[in-house]
């Protein structure tokens, strides 16, 4: 879903999408943290963007492919905690619920996801 401004972001940060998470995706600006990180990758989920999923997914952990279920809509994220993942970290952990629809069900992903800093870009490790 393709998302221009002045839409609000899909991480609902409250910025519109370009000054907040479109920035990063664009490839204008790298998340300096874990937490806004994750709020990116939602978003990215969110407008359907599989390239800076790949992109900022580890490496070592990272698939060779992603296909997105173009019936879901991601729709609001709730971070729940986090530890580490600061400008000044290498690591970092974040607990989330990301909600979503299909159809006319609606569903909860809850996850603490692992991130590691590899210079100066944070990526995704995978659950911790």
């Amino acid at each position: 879903m393709p998302v221009s401004p002045p839409t609000r972001c899909p991480c609902l940060g409250g910025d519109t999408y370009d000054d907040c998470c479109g920035r990063f995706h664009r490839g204008d600006a790298e998340a300096p943290t874990a937490g806004l990180l994750m709020r990116s990758r939602f978003s990215a989920f969110a407008v359907g963007d599989v390239g800076y999923l790949l992109r900022t997914w580890h490496p070592l952990t990272r698939p060779k492919a992603l296909d997105l279920d173009p019936g879901l809509r991601w729709y609001r994220l709730d971070i729940l905690r986090s530890s580490q993942g600061g400008r000044g970290d290498s690591t970092g952990v974040v607990e989330f619920r990301a909600y979503y629809r299909d159809g006319g069900d609606a569903g909860v992903q809850h996850e603490t996801s692992r991130f590691r800093r590899e210079g100066r870009r944070w990526l995704y490790v995978g659950p911790a």
